[in-house]
C-alpha cells in the first residue's frame, strides 16, 4: 500500500514538472512572438517614414506585417512594399493598401512665341499634336525669309479659342514685320516696332479690325523718336494766359525740367513736350527752362528757341529797367552755344489802312487769297507758290509798293505753314502771322511753329490756334459713317437679341451684343445714326408701327444703360412698311422682324470744335483799286481768329513733314508735272535779302498731261534740297 502511494506521488510530481515546463515554454514562446511583432512593426514603420510614406499604417499578426492606408499613386504603393521588404522578409509583408482615385489629366498650356524681324521668323512653343504644321508654315508670309520651326507638340485635345487665336496671330505677323507675337487660347499679345507715328496708328487700327470675336488683344507698338529740325520751343505769356506754341526735348530729364519751369511760370493747361532727336546741345533743357523763367519774371512776352538761337520779345508795356535786368540774367544763364536776341517792342500808331494778306482753305483743299503784294513779280511768286500746294479758288491780290520789306517771305511762310491744315485761315500783317484751323495731324501746331521760325527767324511774331481732329487723322484709320452703320448692322444680324412676342421687351441676355456695339460706337458716337425698328405683316398696321418704335427705343435705351454714348442716336419705328423678304413664310417673316441702323448725315457732329474760319468770298478790290480804300471796309479786316491756344486746346508733339516717312505724291506729281521751287533761301540773314532772292520757276505739265483739278504737287523748298534742271539751287 505504501509502495502504491509512492508510485502515485511520483506520477503526480512528474505531471506537475512537465506542466510547469510546458507553461514556461508557452510563456517564452508568447514573449518571443510579441517581441518579434513589435520589433517588425518598429523596423517597417521606420523604413517607411524614412522614405516619406507617412500615409502607410503598419500592423503585425505574428510574423506577418500588414500594410494599410491610401497611396497617392500606384508608384507610391509599389515603393512602400519595396521599402517594407528591406526591414523584414518580403514574404511576411501583406499588401492591404489602396490607391487614391486618379483625376483626369489636365492638358498642358499651349502657347506659341512668334518672333519676326528682317532676318526671318522663328516659332517656339508647345502646340496640340492635331495642328497641321505644314499649313501653319505655309500661311506665314515672310517674303522669302527663312522660317525656323522649334515647336513641340503634345497629344491633348485642342483647347477652346486656340484656332481663332492662332489665325489671328498669323495675321498679326503679316501686319507687323518687326514683332514678338504670343499666341495662347483666346488671347494674342503683340509687341511691335513701327516706322513712324502714322505706321503705328495704321498697325493698331489694322490689328483691332482683324481681331476675331472672343479673342483678346494686348498690343504694345512703339514708334521711333522723330528728328526735329529745327529743334524748336516757343513759350508765350499774353492775355490768354501762358502756353506752349511748340515744345521739343531730347531726354526725359530735359522735358521734366522744361515742363516744371512752365508750371512754376503759371501754365495750367497741357504741357506736352515732344521727345525727339536733333537738340543742338545736351544743355537744351537748362536753356529752355531759363528762357521760360525769364518770361515769367517779365510777366508777359514770349521766347522762342530755334536750334541755338534764342529770341525774347516783350510787349511795349514792360518796364524797360525790368527788361534789361531780365535780359542780363538770361545771358548769364544761357550756355555758351546759344545766342540771344532780345527785343522790347515800342508802341506805334496803327496805319489808317492796314496792310494785310488773307487766305482761307476749305476742307476740299481749295484756297482763297486776297491782300497786297509789293509788285507783279512778288504777286506771281505768291500765286505760283500757292498753286503748287492748293487748288486756287480765288485770288484777289493787288500791287502795293508801300508794303514793308520782307513781306513776300512772310506771306509764303504763312502759306507753307497752312499746308499742315485740313481747313482754316491765315492773316498776315507787318507785325503778326496768325493761323487758325483744323488738322488731322497731332503735330500740326509744332510743325507750323517750326516752319515760321525757320522761315522768319526765331523772333518772328505769330499766333497759332490749330485744333487736332482725330477723325481727320489718316494714321488712326477711323471708320466713316457708312462703315459705322455697316458694322452695327452686321452685329445686329449676327446677335441673339430678340423680343418677347408682340412686346418691346428684350428677351435673352443682350450683354454680349451690347459689348460688340460698344466697341464700334467708341469710334462712331459722333455720327448721327438712327435705330429703325421693323416688323412682319402679321397684326394691324398701327400696332406694328407702335411695336417697331418701342423695340427700336428699347435697343437705344439698352445701349445707353450699358454705357454707350447714344447722344447722337435716334429711334424710329417703320412697322411693316419696309420688308426685306416675303411675309408668306416663317423664315421671311423672321428676316423682316429686325433692328436696322441708318446713317442720317455723312459728316460727324462737331460738338466742341473751334469757331469756323471766315471764308473769303468775292473779290471786292480790283488790282487797280486806289490806295485810299476805306480802312473800315469789313471785307478788308480778314477772318476773325479765335483766341490763341488756351487750356481747352490740346498741344501735340512736333514732327516736320520731311521726317514723317514716305509721302504719297500729290496729284500733279502723279500726272507728270514738274515740281517747282519758290526759293525762299535761308542763306540770307534778313527777310529783305530773302525776298530779293526769291526765284519763281514755272510749273508746267508734260505735253500730253492735262493739269489735274486735284490738289497739286508739294513744293520742294527745303534749304538742303538737291538742285535739278527744273529746280534752281538756292
Amino acid at each position: 500500500m505504501a509502495r502504491k502511494r509512492s508510485r502515485i506521488s511520483t506520477s503526480m510530481a512528474t505531471v506537475l514538472l512537465l506542466g510547469a515546463a510546458g507553461g514556461l515554454a508557452w510563456a517564452g514562446a508568447e514573449a518571443a512572438s510579441s517581441f518579434i511583432e513589435k520589433r517588425s512593426a518598429q523596423d517597417v514603420t521606420r523604413a517607411l517614414q524614412l522614405s516619406g510614406h507617412d500615409w502607410a499604417d503598419v500592423t503585425t499578426d505574428g510574423l506577418q506585417v500588414r500594410l494599410t492606408g491610401t497611396a497617392p499613386t500606384e508608384v507610391d504603393r509599389f515603393r512602400a512594399m519595396t521599402d517594407a521588404s528591406t526591414a523584414v522578409d518580403a514574404s511576411r509583408v501583406i499588401d492591404d493598401m489602396t490607391v487614391a482615385a486618379i483625376d483626369a489629366l489636365s492638358p498642358p498650356e499651349f502657347e506659341i512665341e512668334l518672333l519676326r524681324n528682317d532676318q526671318g521668323l522663328s516659332l517656339i512653343g508647345l502646340v496640340p499634336a492635331a495642328l497641321d504644321r505644314a499649313s501653319l508654315l505655309a500661311g506665314l508670309e515672310t517674303g522669302g525669309l527663312p522660317v525656323t520651326d522649334l515647336l513641340e507638340s503634345a497629344d491633348y485635345p485642342v483647347p477652346d479659342g486656340w484656332d481663332a487665336a492662332l489665325r489671328f496671330g498669323i495675321e498679326a505677323a503679316r501686319l507687323a514685320p518687326q514683332a514678338k507675337i504670343s499666341i495662347a487660347p483666346g488671347k494674342v499679345a503683340v509687341a511691335a516696332l513701327a516706322d513712324s507715328r502714322q505706321d503705328k496708328g495704321r498697325m493698331e487700327t489694322a490689328l483691332q479690325r482683324a481681331r476675331p470675336q472672343g479673342v483678346t488683344l494686348d498690343a504694345t507698338i512703339s514708334a521711333p523718336r522723330p528728328v526735329i529740325a529745327p529743334f524748336t520751343l516757343r513759350y508765350v505769356m499774353d492775355g490768354t494766359g501762358p502756353r506752349f506754341d511748340a515744345c521739343a526735348a531730347e531726354t526725359e530729364d530735359a522735358r521734366t525740367l522744361i515742363t516744371d519751369a512752365a508750371r512754376k511760370a503759371g501754365l495750367a493747361g497741357p504741357a506736352n513736350c515732344t521727345l525727339g532727336l536733333g537738340a543742338p546741345t545736351p544743355e537744351w533743357g537748362e536753356a529752355a527752362a531759363a528762357a521760360i523763367e525769364t518770361v515769367a519774371a517779365l510777366g508777359q512776352g514770349d521766347v522762342t528757341l530755334s536750334d541755338a538761337d534764342v529770341a525774347l520779345v516783350a510787349p511795349a508795356g514792360v518796364d524797360p529797367a525790368l527788361f534789361e535786368q531780365a535780359v542780363a540774367r538770361l545771358e548769364q544763364r544761357l550756355p555758351a552755344v546759344f545766342s540771344l536776341d532780345a527785343t522790347l517792342e515800342q508802341a506805334e500808331p496803327r496805319a489808317a489802312a492796314p496792310i494785310e494778306f488773307l487766305a482761307t482753305l476749305t476742307d476740299q483743299g481749295t484756297l482763297s487769297m486776297r491782300g497786297r503784294m509789293a509788285d507783279e513779280q512778288m504777286r506771281q511768286a505768291v500765286s505760283s507758290f500757292a498753286a503748287s500746294r492748293f487748288d486756287i479758288a480765288e485770288s484777289g491780290l493787288r500791287d502795293d509798293e508801300t508794303v514793308p520789306g520782307g513781306w513776300t517771305v512772310r506771306v509764303i511762310a504763312a502759306l507753307e505753314a497752312m499746308d499742315a491744315l485740313e481747313s482754316g485761315s491765315t492773316r498776315v500783317t507787318p507785325d503778326m502771322v496768325a493761323l487758325t484751323g483744323m488738322s488731322g495731324d497731332p503735330s500740326a501746331t509744332d510743325r507750323a511753329a517750326a516752319i515760321l521760325s525757320r522761315r522768319l527767324g526765331a523772333g518772328a511774331r505769330y499766333q497759332l490756334a490749330i485744333r487736332y481732329d482725330r477723325r481727320l487723322d489718316p494714321a488712326l484709320g477711323l471708320p466713316d459713317g457708312e462703315e459705322c452703320v455697316a458694322q452695327l448692322n452686321r452685329i445686329m444680324s449676327e446677335s441673339e437679341i430678340g423680343f418677347e412676342p408682340s412686346k418691346s421687351t428684350i428677351a435673352g441676355d443682350p450683354a454680349p451684343t451690347l459689348a460688340l456695339l460698344s466697341d464700334v460706337m467708341a469710334d462712331c458716337a459722333d455720327f448721327q445714326i438712327e435705330a429703325g425698328g421693323h416688323t412682319d405683316s402679321q397684326g394691324s398696321e398701327g400696332f406694328n408701327a407702335e411695336l417697331s418704335r418701342g423695340r427700336a427705343q428699347a435697343i437705344v435705351q439698352a445701349m445707353s444703360d450699358a454705357g454707350i454714348n447714344t447722344a447722337n442716336m435716334t429711334s424710329r419705328g417703320y412697322g411693316e412698311s419696309q420688308p426685306i423678304d416675303t411675309n408668306e413664310t416663317e423664315a421671311g417673316r423672321e428676316a423682316n422682324r429686325r433692328i436696322e441702323f441708318r446713317l442720317l448725315t455723312p459728316r460727324p457732329v462737331q460738338t466742341d470744335a473751334l469757331e469756323p474760319p471766315v471764308t473769303i468770298s468775292g473779290v471786292t478790290s480790283a488790282p487797280d483799286e486806289p490806295d485810299d480804300a476805306p480802312a473800315d471796309d469789313a471785307a478788308m479786316q480778314g477772318p476773325q481768329l479765335p483766341p490763341v491756344f488756351g487750356p481747352d486746346l490740346p498741344r501735340h508733339g512736333m514732327m516736320p513733314p520731311q521726317m514723317q516717312g514716305p509721302q504719297l505724291p500729290h496729284a500733279s506729281e502723279a500726272a507728270g508735272m514738274v515740281p517747282m521751287t519758290v526759293g525762299v533761301s535761308e542763306e540770307f540773314e534778313t527777310l529783305d535779302e530773302r525776298e530779293e532772292n526769291i526765284r519763281v520757276p514755272v510749273l508746267t505739265p508734260d505735253e500730253d498731261t492735262p493739269r489735274p483739278g486735284a490738289r497739286p504737287a508739294s513744293v520742294s523748298d527745303r534749304a538742303d534740297a538737291e538742285p535739278t534742271d527744273e529746280t534752281p539751287a538756292e
